[in-house]
């Protein structure tokens, strides 16, 4: 089964073979009958089931099923039912094959000019000019060489091309094991996503995937359908069928009008029982599936064709940076499909994001690149920029200067037979240059930015944080304001009732059932066990001593609880009322926050009973019970008492307050049903109960770290003001004295609207920075809170927001949130699906751990940044000063293509995989706009390359005297490797491997070993690159350039290296605050220099995941093109003073299009329309007038 939905082609006929075989496997319904039924919709669907089943009934026989009991777990008869009707499984696209990732890596540019470079050079080593010219060609290859050295010519072009493999095989390594993370999580998330069905009578959480047709499946709000299947019951059941539509409004579904319910699709309200008839593949969603996948083959196909005909220049192109441009979508798209399937791991097999969905998101603006990447970006395009330069001038010198020296001053002539001789030296020249653009370019950093994210990513699933966008790691480490739920996260979601006024009696405890009139007792039981929802009830413990297990809704656990608690059982009333004779339910939603369910009384009547938050029911409550059970009027001067006697204090001591009611209608006077207002009105209040949710133990502590963190925590809950003020004060979140504002909804949305209704951004601004609180809030108003804190420029940086959210209407606000955090245990898949963090344990001090893995990957960047730019500075500087010098560069190709290695995959390994300790919470966040490389940082970076600067060029001109050995200097071409150069590049690399231990701290402390057991991956590489290191300089001969080194020699390097450590402490007594002629580097792209087009075409380029998967250099290439347009864009608006009003009109458009997609809009564009002056701070430093 599972390859027959690879293709499409494969994949049509068997309905065919099925249609032969009548009715196969003793189904009375074929694959193709079921596919053809879940087509239609509403009446027709309707009376294509009573034309060929009778009913839905009838439909469950021929599927051998039953609407009660459901299927026997019988496992043969499962298994036959996946081999007819398919498993409930979506196959994911094929990953790429390692060779594939090999050949992506073999397009970096840099590696092409090498390999080019090493095989000419190859090719030159074995061309040996005739013997007796030699003399005329100068002392081109003369020297100390001998004839066995001759014939090592090729060596050095071998040894290039083998460290372009090795480079080559690190990078695809890496990328295929990121993949197979991403695989890993991806499956990880399946396999927690569960559905109820039941089976033999019981209900069961079975996995997605084992669904079957035939199944019952239970449906309630919140849940994403995970397959097809037809209504047998339905309570108030609303779906929202926009992801297979389009259309946004919600579709009332029930047995008897619209009975298809279709996977993929969000059940908004209401519950129900359906029939499952089609899964995997063959449901809605999987046929949308297979038709793109089946798409993407045929393209494929074609595309192979046109590969042989214009091979490499096709596949360059899809490649290079004009993805935007050139490429047409299919080709983009299906080269991105791994991009797509890893940067949404949430979408693979529940079928639930429908890939047309994707199609809309390969046309929409991508979600903006997260902040740390945009910084990254721009530094390394800025790098890369300075090495090009370098290693051309590089070149240029080299060339020059051979041709003064050679054909001026020496004044030969340009023989024909010497000619491959100087090419061999300018062949030598040019891998001189590329060696200095290698070591230059730091394509380290898109990879340090990989390992660093997916070993967060790693480890945050140990700390129960499951993250869906890769970014939202980072983008937590920034976070200034958390919006946090009340019910679940700060407390433990184990309700129980505690306090109760019952008859006219205030309880502070459970009252004993004597104590009450029965007809109380009796009424009360009975409004609780059939006025919830049937899946929830109370089980006993697993273990001796625990408590009883709660099942479902908690505020209802809390009321069976207390039902049990007075002596009684709800088990026997629901078997008395089974849940499909309920008459009419009216499911709990935000809006209503209450709950009513009507039965048919024996006598012909009705009953209805109603439970709801208190003070909103009891404003429907006309009559009361009194402490004998009889009804006595309620009047409103009767509820303002009960308020404030009961509710209020109840409400002070946290606890959530629930009122319990009933009505009854009389036979023969039966309302409309559909008028809801009417119907729950005039009830008669039977009791008001006081349920306490006790707060986390872990949850003060953990608020008091994001306090000293600088992160505000708010609380928005659907609660009553008291109860949530009073929690808030038992978390922390308020503090007595502080100066801090409590606000209901209705009072929220009074402060910051205008008299039209409309909200004013400036309105908002005066209330959100005080607010500590929002009670009974919807979600409507967490949405608003969110976009006002984020859209706000009233501080000085915009506010990174992160929200908590477990409702299905909690979807907007955690789309909008920079971070969305989703409750596994009490979060429903609509929740899950908008956010990109779900937490599994829904505790708090969860998302503190995320704070500190997002902070401690943004430290771990700027630590490889700090190590890679002091090896690219001073390998640079002295490849460059050297080959101008001695016309030979000290560090060979080879050499620095294994300093290359060090100090870019094993350092960023390194540095990169540091755990996050407690003291990265005691800092504030750094913010947006804060430059990756601090003042402190760039005085390390460049002290220590004063340092190696300074002993490298002492070594390389006196160091022959010190040491007392030959001079490396104007070596001939081929000469063997000199003790000289080697004892340079050991000395070079013994500096880099002390100074990584330096690069471990960034903010100038003095302990730099503090810690550095706790990283073994950290030990491990810099004594493995110290044993590689001696292995080369003692054995590697030839192909590295070096010679074998005495032990003297060898005390000497280390103890230079050593030396290092020592400057390290001499660097940070400087005063950084005394250095103000250091720039800070690394800012975030600077707001005016984005383009209108180039927004838009940035959008589609440097989306993250191209930038994950692509190798870095094409960012190196694009940012030269790019330069050029920049330079125009900058001056255009140098020149125009109406770039105001342009930014502005963009923005408004943008905020308009924000409302419409709910996509994030670029900042960048918003802040400068906002605030234009704050765009001087961009490095350029290019002001607007």
């Amino acid at each position: 089964m599972g390859d027959m939905a690879n293709s499409s082609i494969e994949f049509h006929p068997k309905p065919q073979q099925q249609r032969e075989a009548p009715h196969a496997g003793g189904f009375g319904c074929t694959l193709a009958e079921l596919r053809t039924l879940m087509e239609l919709r509403g009446a027709e669907a309707l009376q294509k089931i009573e034309e060929t089943y009778g009913d839905v009934s009838g439909l469950c026989r021929r599927l051998k099923t039953s609407p009660t009991v459901g299927l026997a777990d019988n496992t043969n008869d499962l298994e036959k039912r996946r081999q007819i009707y398919g498993q409930n499984f979506i196959p994911p696209k094929q990953p790429k094959t390692f060779l594939q990732l090999v050949w992506e890596a073999l397009q970096d540019v840099t590696l092409i000019i090498l390999e080019v470079a090493a095989i000419v050079s190859l090719g030159l080593s074995f061309y040996a000019p005739p013997g007796e010219e030699s003399e005329a060609c100068g002392n081109v290859s003369g020297g100390t060489e001998d004839e066995g050295e001759a014939e090592a010519g090729w060596i050095e072009g071998a040894a290039i091309l083998l460290s372009v493999i090795c480079v080559v095989l690190v990078t695809a390594f890496n990328d295929w094991s990121k993949e197979k993370q991403f695989r890993g999580l991806q499956s990880r998330i399946e396999q927690e996503q569960k559905f109820t069905v039941i089976r033999n009578g019981q209900l069961l959480q079975v996995p997605v995937a084992a669904l079957v047709v035939g199944d019952i499946a239970q449906v309630k709000y919140g849940d994403l359908l995970p397959a097809d299947g037809v209504l047998i019951q339905a309570n108030d059941l609303k779906i929202d069928e926009s992801s297979l539509t389009g259309e946004s409004d919600h579709v009332r579904k029930s047995a008897d009008k619209d009975p298809m319910l279709l996977s993929g699709t969000h059940v908004m309200e209401g519950s129900g029982r359906m029939v499952v008839t089609a899964v995997g593949v063959n449901s809605q969603t999987g046929i949308i599936f297979t038709l793109l996948g089946a798409g993407g083959e045929e393209e494929e196909k074609k595309d192979k064709k046109g590969k042989q005909q214009d091979g490499a220049m096709e596949s360059s192109q899809t490649k290079g940076s004009n993805l935007g441009d050139g490429v047409p979508l299919c080709a983009a798209k299906r080269q991105d499909g791994a991009v797509a399937m890893e940067m949404q791991p949430l979408k693979s097999a529940e079928g639930g994001e429908m890939e047309d969905r994707e199609k809309k998101r390969a046309r929409a603006p991508k979600k903006e690149k997260s902040v740390l990447q945009g910084k990254l970006t721009k530094l390394a395009v800025q790098i890369g920029k300075a090495g090009l330069v370098m290693s051309a001038i590089t070149v240029i010198i080299l060339v020059l200067y051979f041709v003064i020296e050679t054909f001026v001053v020496e004044g030969r002539t340009w023989l024909a037979e010497c000619t491959p001789v100087y090419v061999q030296y300018f062949v030598k020249f040019f891998i001189i240059g590329v060696t200095v653009l290698v070591v230059a370019v730091p394509e380290g950093l898109p990879l340090a930015v990989t390992i660093s994210l997916a070993y967060s990513v790693k480890k945050m699933m140990k700390d129960n944080n499951l993250v869906r966008h890769l970014d939202a790691c980072e983008t937590m480490g920034n976070a200034t304001a958390i919006c946090s739920d009340k019910t679940g996260t700060l407390t433990t979601n184990r309700m129980t009732v505690v306090q109760s006024y019952l008859g006219d009696t205030h309880y502070k405890e459970i009252p004993a059932p004597s104590a009450l009139t029965p007809k109380i007792l009796d009424l009360l039981v009975h409004a609780i066990s059939i006025n919830s929802a049937y899946t929830t009830k109370i089980l006993p413990p697993e273990k001796e001593g625990a408590l009883p297990r709660q099942v479902g809704n908690k505020t209802e656990c809390a009321l069976l609880g207390f039902v049990l608690d007075l002596k009684r059982d709800f088990q026997p009333v629901r078997e008395q009322i089974p849940e499909d004779k309920l008459y009419k339910v009216y499911t709990f939603n935000s809006v209503r926050k209450s709950m009513s369910t009507v039965i048919r009384m024996p006598d012909g009547g009705f009953r209805l009973f109603s439970k709801g938050a208190s003070e909103i029911l009891l404003k429907k409550c006309t009559n009361i019970l009194n402490s004998n059970g009889e009804l006595r009027s309620f009047r409103p001067r009767d509820r303002d008492d009960i308020v404030r006697k009961i509710i209020e204090p109840m409400a002070c001591d946290g606890l959530r307050t629930i009122c319990i009611a009933y009505r009854d209608f009389p036979e023969g006077q039966e309302p409309d049903w559909d008028n809801e207002n009417e119907v729950v009105s005039d009830l008669t209040c039977i009791a008001v109960v006081g349920i306490e949710d006790p707060v986390r133990p872990e949850v003060p502590e953990a608020i008091r770290k994001c306090q000293r963190a600088g992160i505000t925590v708010r609380m928005v809950t659907g609660d009553n003001i008291n109860t949530a003020r009073a929690i808030a004060a038992k978390c922390g979140i308020i503090q007595p004295g502080e100066d801090f504002l409590c606000l209901e909804g209705k009072e929220f949305n009074r402060r910051i609207r205008n008299e039209k209704g409309e909200i004013e951004q400036e309105r908002l601004d005066k209330v959100w920075p005080k607010l500590r609180v929002l009670a009974r809030s919807s979600p409507t108003d967490k949405h608003t809170l969110v976009k006002g804190i984020i859209d706000s420029t009233s501080g000085e940086q915009r506010q990174v927001v992160a929200v908590t959210g477990d409702g299905t209407n909690d979807g907007p606000a955690l789309k909008k949130a920079d971070v969305g955090f989703a409750m596994g245990i009490a979060g429903t898949d609509v929740a899950k699906e908008a956010s990109d963090i779900i937490l599994t344990d829904d505790n708090f001090t969860s998302i503190v751990k995320a704070v500190m893995w997002g902070r401690n990957v943004y430290d771990s960047i700027s630590k490889f940044l700090q190590f890679q730019l002091t090896v690219n500075v001073v390998a640079v500087i002295v490849a460059f000063t050297g080959a101008c010098i001695t016309q030979d560069s000290p560090l060979k190709a080879v050499q620095m293509l294994w300093v290359n290695l060090i100090m870019d995959t094993f350092a960023s390994l390194a540095l990169a995989t540091e755990p996050p300790t407690e003291s990265l919470l005691l800092r504030k966040p750094y913010g947006r706009d804060k430059p990756l490389i601090s003042r402190t940082m760039m005085k390390n970076i460049l002290g220590h390359a004063v340092y190696q600067l300074a002993i490298i060029f002492t070594l390389l001109f006196v160091g022959e005297l010190f040491f007392d050995i030959d001079s490396g200097r104007n070596a001939p071409l081929h000469s063997p490797p000199s003790e000289h150069y080697t004892i340079i590049f050991n000395t070079f690399v013994m500096m880099q491997l002390f100074n990584e231990i330096n690069a471990r701290k960034i903010h100038g402390e003095r302990n730099v070993f503090d810690g550095i057991f706790s990283n073994p991956i950290f030990c491990t590489i810099v004594l493995g690159t110290f044993g590689i290191q001696i292995v080369i300089v003692q054995f590697g001969g030839k192909p590295f350039s070096c010679s074998p080194l005495s032990t003297e020699q060898w005390l000497w390097c280390l103890f230079v290296g050593v030396g290092e450590l020592v400057w390290g402490q001499v660097i940070a007594t400087i005063p950084t605050s005394q250095l103000k002629c250091l720039k800070e580097a690394g800012h975030g792209p600077g707001k005016d220099e984005m383009t209108d087009e180039e927004l838009a075409e940035g959008e589609e380029e440097i989306d993250h995941a191209e930038r994950e998967l692509r190798r870095g250099q094409i960012l190196w290439f694009r940012g030269l093109n790019r330069i050029q347009t920049q330079m125009e864009v900058v001056s255009t608006f140098k020149r125009s003073a109406s770039l105001q009003g342009a930014v502005r009109r963009r923005s408004s458009v943008l905020s308009q299009l924000h409302d419409v997609t709910n996509l994030s809009t670029p900042t960048h564009v918003i802040l400068s329309a906002a605030n234009p002056a704050s765009a001087a701070g961009n490095p350029g430093g290019e002001s607007i007038p």
